[in-house]
């Protein structure tokens, strides 16, 4: 008998180390995989010819002044002036940046007009490809001088899921039933499903980055959520980060504080249907809750809820301009 519960202790033990480990390294232990050098210019995936024709035409009709709110790069002097300025608009963003009251609920709309798709990007956090490999998004945007930043789909906390970022293929394990969002090089946006497409044909097809966090909220337009439907372990009402698309080259970034007194936070199915008041024709779900971060010239816009009162969550990734 005494030596039955003996064993019975030390399975318990055992048993018990063994989940403290596989949380410490589900949440915790970091991992860096490969690093990445994000200070030279961003290498996007070959279009194919139909993507460089939409592309093309988009750098055509896009330009103009930005009125104080975009980049642009300065002309030189000399015979390089006229290549130089029309660089200088290939590179202008505008940027608008409103807040809605909803659902007793701030939300943070960034509206963004891009003269390339180029411009819309996306960062590992301390440059590192890997597990649980973290910064605040202020900090992130901060050291790649970005104009504006959100979070992105929070990777390196899982283990599956397709990992497709400027152009690089970094994961292709399919997680069951996962909605990602597709960005082309062209800037266009679809929603997947990852067991109907491998990352590596993705890839071939022109896909520039590739999110998987979901679920999709709108496609042409339609709602593709209801109000039961959640993202695992979340609550109803929650802070909330999406992205979507309004036209050529022409963006939303969406950001819902939650959790607080002054904010409650918004569903799935409400999320959606503010985005399509908005117009948008493609929205997609990132990582919410205590991540969901906007940052605009350097200033948090919304306020995050890190579990320690209104601060930043450390993520592993960022979108940005």
């Amino acid at each position: 008998m005494r030596m039955e519960k003996a064993y019975a202790i030390v399975f318990s033990l055992c048993l018990l180390a063994f989940t403290a480990y596989a949380l410490l390294d589900t949440f915790v232990i970091t991992r860096v995989y490969e690093t990445v050098d994000q200070s030279v210019q961003i290498q996007q995936a070959s279009p194919t010819a139909e993507t460089e024709g939409r592309a093309l035409a988009a750098l055509q009709t896009c330009g103009g002044g930005t009125e104080g709110r975009g980049n642009a790069q300065e002309e030189q002097s000399g015979a390089a002036d006229a290549e130089n300025a029309a660089a200088a608009d290939d590179e202008q963003a505008q940027i608008e940046i409103s807040e809605y009251r909803v659902n007793d609920t701030s939300v943070y709309v960034a509206d963004i007009q891009l003269s390339s798709a180029n411009q819309l990007k996306t960062a590992f956090s301390q440059n590192s490809y890997g597990r649980n490999v973290t910064a605040d998004t202020s900090d992130t945007a901060a050291s790649l001088g970005a104009t504006l930043a959100i979070n992105g789909d929070n990777y390196g906390s899982r283990e599956k899921g397709y990992v497709i970022r400027n152009g690089v293929l970094y994961r292709d394990t399919a997680a069951k039933d996962q909605e990602d969002l597709v960005v082309y090089a062209d800037g266009s946006f679809e929603i997947i499903n990852e067991s109907e497409i491998t990352a590596q044909e993705l890839l071939t097809n022109g896909a520039v980055q590739v999110f998987s966090f979901g679920p999709g909220l709108l496609e042409n337009g339609a709602l593709t959520v209801d109000s039961s439907d959640e993202v695992d372990r979340a609550k109803a009402s929650n802070p909330r980060t999406a992205i979507g698309i309004l036209g050529e080259n022409h963006y939303v970034f969406v950001v819902a504080d939650g959790r607080t007194e002054e904010s409650e936070g918004l569903s799935l199915y409400e999320l959606a249907v503010f985005m399509q008041g908005l117009g948008v024709e493609t929205a997609y779900n990132l990582d919410g809750g205590g991540s969901s971060t906007m940052v605009y010239q350097g200033t948090l816009v919304n306020n995050p809820t890190s579990g320690h009162g209104i601060d930043e969550r450390a993520v592993t990734d960022i979108l940005y301009i």
